[in-house]
């Protein structure tokens, strides 16, 4: 399906918005202005705005531990991420849920989540939920390497292939499940195979290829309304940073990630010069949307150290268990 002009624009902006944002979250976290931990989704850029450029505004996501790219591809607002990261009360959860749990049940983003495959059980009750309202809606589940090993992914998984719910179980395949590579512990060659014991339609696509993402998800989702199923779809890519800011690295080879950090790898400069080329964008057009997504990171940053602190009264509220 052929994007339009401002669709493909669109893209490549999330794309930086979403680098800068996560290379400003690093800084703050060095700077000792994020509380708890934070974890990088720099380099896997495409995944996110690929996918959720087939998707419509009400549709939901579920998300993971590295999930800030997640929530700007569907539309998130920057500014009260960064002030999350924060702890501030401007911030999508009030301050109180920081890097890992930030949620927009208006733009039917159901919450990033810090327990490994976390999301999965979620994005399939929002799936049935959709199905039973007969409401169109699509659910798309993020997870990653480690997470495909979960119990819960083949249990959801079963359910979802038995009553044919609309949901795409999305594997962002970036090569390593924590602190280890995730190919010595998953036990088919191609995470895609698994599919087959789960009964769902199984996709393997380049994650570093935002149009190739694009369009797998487009087809997943099309089968997904129609009444056809749900799909694993496996996106292969790399996280060009460590587990957490701070990590040390020390379990990769240093040649294998500047391989993947190369213009020839990088998601966005991938895209770019698809769109100097047969994109029939301009140099300059691309220097405009870069600056922009720089300038709202900047004032996202603005907003969120300008904000207020919590009060203590504050951890008494929206309290549930």
């Amino acid at each position: 399906m052929k994007l339009s002009h401002d669709q493909l624009a669109d893209m490549y902006h999330r794309m930086w918005l979403i680098r800068y944002f996560e290379e400003s979250a690093r800084s703050l976290f060095q700077e000792n202005m994020i509380r708890g931990t934070t974890h990088m989704y720099t380099g896997e850029e495409a995944v996110a705005v690929g996918a959720c450029a087939a998707l419509n505004r009400d549709d939901y996501i579920t998300s993971t531990h590295r999930g800030h790219g997640h929530c700007l591809a569907k539309g998130g607002d920057p500014r009260r991420m960064m002030a999350e990261l924060l702890g501030k009360v401007t911030g999508y959860c009030k301050g109180k849920g920081g890097s890992m749990h930030i949620a927009d049940l208006d733009l039917g983003i159901l919450g990033a989540n810090g327990i490994v495959g976390g999301g999965i059980g979620i994005a399939t009750g929002a799936a049935y939920s959709a199905d039973l309202r007969g409401s169109g809606q699509v659910a798309v589940c993020f997870f990653g390497d480690g997470a495909s090993n979960q119990g819960i992914l083949m249990e959801a998984a079963n359910m979802a292939a038995l009553w044919k719910l609309p949901i795409i179980y999305l594997c962002e395949e970036n090569q390593y499940a924590e602190f280890s590579p995730s190919k010595p512990f998953i036990a088919v060659e191609r995470i895609e195979v698994k599919a087959q014991a789960f009964g769902l339609a199984g996709v393997t696509v380049d994650g570093n290829d935002v149009l190739a993402v694009y369009e797998a998800v487009r087809r997943a989702v099309e089968r997904a309304r129609g009444g056809d199923g749900p799909t694993l779809l496996v996106a292969q890519t790399y996280r060009l940073e460590g587990h957490t800011v701070g990590d040390p690295l020390t379990y990769r080879p240093k040649e294998e990630a500047d391989e993947w950090k190369s213009a020839e790898r990088d998601p966005i400069s991938r895209f770019g010069r698809y769109l100097t080329g047969e994109g029939g964008f301009s140099e300059k057009e691309l220097e405009t949307l870069r600056q922009k997504a720089q300038a709202e990171i900047d004032e996202a940053i603005k907003f969120a150290i300008d904000s207020p602190e919590p009060e203590i009264a504050a951890l008494w509220e929206d309290v549930t268990a």
